[in-house]
């Protein structure tokens, strides 16, 4: 790959083959049309698709080796749990869920336990994807909105989504038509917009976990709570990020 970008759209949207920026850019939603063009489909004249997603999930597999104590005993007892979370969650207007569940689960079971939370990482955005656009909000928007939220700064979204000062202006514009900001920030239309979003992506992120009892789920908690910390601490996310990931409590 040429660069970080080319490589962060070819990572993930190598499972559904090579897919023009097109199809890359409608599923993951909010990025600048532009940035999403300079990276695919360039991309597949690098490596093919399936290359990409095993260096990914190599690559991804090493990481938490390093980070994280024990990782394999932790995966023995996650991936069972998180399988049968992946197994039966429906792909129906998931397309990115969809495509990186059919890779399959990798035999590595820290591989394994990478595949699974981004498959469900994947089933998330894809639900939020779906919120968002019944919102009636495109991709510059959505992020305007969720900076006025968040308290964030808006330079973070313009210079990682590839988003121009004028266009990010243009959309701010566009949300106060429609009542959703003001001169102050976030209107009460806003912030209930806001609400029912996290809330709509939420309720569909959690449809999965229906196939766990209490005590599976608790297992899988306590499994991937110290796992999350230990990646937290060996300091390779950055907060604020684009994602919105807050930064765990010293509770956790």
């Amino acid at each position: 790959m040429r660069g970080f970008w080319m490589g962060y759209f070819a990572g993930r949207a190598a499972p559904m083959g090579p897919v023009g920026p097109e199809v890359v850019g409608a599923t993951f939603f909010n990025f600048h049309p532009d940035l999403v063009r300079r990276a695919v489909p360039d991309a597949w004249s690098f490596a093919d698709p399936g290359r990409i997603w095993a260096a990914r999930r190599y690559g991804a597999a090493g990481t938490l080796r390093r980070c994280v104590p024990d990782i394999e005993a932790g995966a023995a007892r996650a991936v069972p749990l998180l399988s049968r979370l992946v197994d039966g969650a429906v792909g129906a207007g998931r397309p990115l869920f969809a495509a990186t569940r059919a890779t399959g689960a990798p035999d590595d079971p820290v591989e394994a336990l990478w595949h699974a939370c981004t498959c469900l990482r994947e089933h998330r955005g894809d639900g939020h994807v779906a919120a968002l656009t019944a919102s009636g909000l495109d991709g510059a928007e959505a992020l305007v909105l969720f900076a006025a939220s968040e308290g964030l700064p808006d330079d973070l979204f313009i210079r990682s989504r590839g988003w121009s000062a004028s266009e990010w202006a243009q959309a701010g514009e566009r949300l106060a038509r429609r009542g959703l900001l003001d001169d102050s920030g976030l209107t009460t239309g806003g912030a209930g917009l806001r609400r029912d979003i996290e809330a709509m992506t939420d309720r569909q992120a959690a449809r999965p976990f229906g196939s766990l009892d209490d005590r599976m789920l608790h297992e899988l908690a306590d499994t991937l709570r110290p796992m999350a910390a230990a990646v937290h601490g060996a300091g390779i996310i950055g907060y604020p990020n684009p994602m919105g990931l807050p930064e765990p409590s010293p509770a956790g």
